[in-house]
């Protein structure tokens, strides 16, 4: 049997092989095969507004440094020093005209040129020439979000995001004039857990009743939300809280829709209502006015009629257009993963839909909230459990024989509850890790 044959034995219709989330070989081989090949997100234009900016991150096991360039472009560089192999830029953001290594000066400049060598005459000048920091070959972008493929050659972005488009469509149409930034920093927190389990869990209508359930009770008790114009900090966490409480017929109800590549959105359910800022309140009109005033009130009620939720662009993304929320997984190891939670802000909407938005991430995403915090502990339960060989396969049944092929590349659970968004991630999962080098 070949290596492919038998990576294919550990991915069936309604379940997988544990191995997947747990066996260390197996994860090398998704860091060459998956994050060393799929288009992954790095984060959005606004973090490299002016030529010099730069911010640093990952792409799998690669350090990477995001730039913009004299030439104004966006370029992402391969974060090691050409002669010995040290990192150049250790600082997470910044902006400069040349990345000097601290080890024996060698310095490069935003498109990667090798630029100044101390003690030059010790080389061969043709071999200095060859030399510069390694440009990762793929770099596109789509409505402002950056994303690359250390691949040379492979589907074009807009192939590879097919139907998922529509969620970054929604959340840049939603701002006036198409302006986002990412604001307020960065949030960062590590689970012991495979970096699947996070992109599972936000598409998982199943579990709120149950993982939340604490979290549930107590929004129940507490005060309701304050009225429009009187509204407390902590009012979203109550509300999401509710909502996560919701009957399993209102789950049921959801729309979730899968595309060929493993992505995934679920939407029908939460919307604009719902939001601290929401109808009938003062700001949201405000903001509801600007939207009309730039597009019409007949494509203004047409995007804020859009009740996507939560988007997954596997292998490394959630966000929620909605809340302005975007998450990048990390994966450190079989079993650590770190995430990056971002809030972008609409720069011409009202400062209080701003608030809004922090104020999601503080209750919500906040590794002191009420919902993060059940999650992490979910994770970890998980990865220990799946690391015992007492039981070989994970059941992903829910729902499995009746999905529906709604439209050309997208692929609709027959409930919002359908297990389809883990099914699709597990074959996106095998095609990669089988696919020709």
């Amino acid at each position: 049997m070949s290596a492919n044959d038998t990576l294919a034995t550990l991915v069936q219709p309604d379940r997988v092989h544990r191995a997947v989330y747990s066996d260390p070989a197996l994860f090398e081989l998704e860091m060459e095969r998956i994050f060393g090949r799929a288009w992954l997100i790095l984060g959005h234009e606004s973090q490299v507004p002016r030529p010099g900016d730069y911010f640093t991150t990952r792409m799998g096991r690669e350090p990477v440094i995001v730039t913009r360039t004299e030439k104004g472009e966006v370029g992402v560089l391969v974060n090691r020093c050409s002669h010995r192999g040290a990192m150049v830029c250790a600082e997470g953001r910044g902006s400069t005209e040349r990345f000097v290594c601290p080890y024996h000066g060698w310095s490069y400049d935003g498109s990667g040129e090798l630029k100044a060598v101390p003690f030059s005459t010790g080389y061969e000048k043709d071999k200095l020439k060859e030399l510069g920091l390694r440009r990762v070959p793929r770099v596109a972008l789509y409505r402002g979000f950056i994303f690359a493929s250390l691949a040379a050659r492979g589907p074009g972005l807009e192939e590879f995001l097919g139907a998922a488009r529509a969620s970054f469509d929604d959340l840049v149409d939603r701002a006036p004039g198409g302006e986002l930034e990412v604001a307020g920093g960065v949030f960062k927190h590590v689970y012991h857990g495979n970096w699947k389990l996070m992109l599972e869990n936000h598409l998982d209508g199943a579990h709120p009743a149950w993982v939340h359930a604490s979290s549930v009770a107590v929004a129940r008790g507490a005060p309701d939300p304050g009225a429009p114009g009187s509204e407390h900090y902590f009012d979203i966490a109550v509300r999401q809280m509710r909502q996560n409480g919701a009957p399993d017929s209102v789950w049921e109800a959801i729309g979730m829709w899968t595309t060929p590549h493993g992505h995934g959105y679920m939407g029908d359910y939460h919307s604009d209502d719902r939001l601290v800022v929401g109808m009938g309140n003062a700001v949201f009109e405000q903001y509801r006015r600007m939207l009309e005033a730039e597009k019409g009130k007949k494509e203004a009620d047409r995007i804020l009629r859009v009740t996507l939720w939560n988007t997954i662009v596997y292998p490394n993304c959630s966000f929620m257009s909605q809340f302005r929320q975007l998450r990048i997984v990390h994966p450190l190891a079989v079993d650590r993963s770190v995430v990056n939670t971002y809030s972008l802000r609409m720069k011409q909407a009202p400062a209080q839909m701003f608030h809004d938005t922090v104020a999601f991430a503080n209750v919500v995403n906040g590794t002191g909230s009420w919902v993060l915090t059940d999650d992490l502990e979910v994770y970890e339960r998980v990865q220990r459990g799946l690391s015992s060989g007492a039981v070989e396969w994970v059941y992903l049944g829910r729902g499995h024989g009746r999905d529906v092929d709604e439209a050309p590349g997208l692929r609709r659970g027959a409930t919002g509850t359908s297990e389809i968004y883990i099914r699709a991630q597990m074959r996106a999962w095998l095609d990669y890790m089988t696919a020709p080098a």
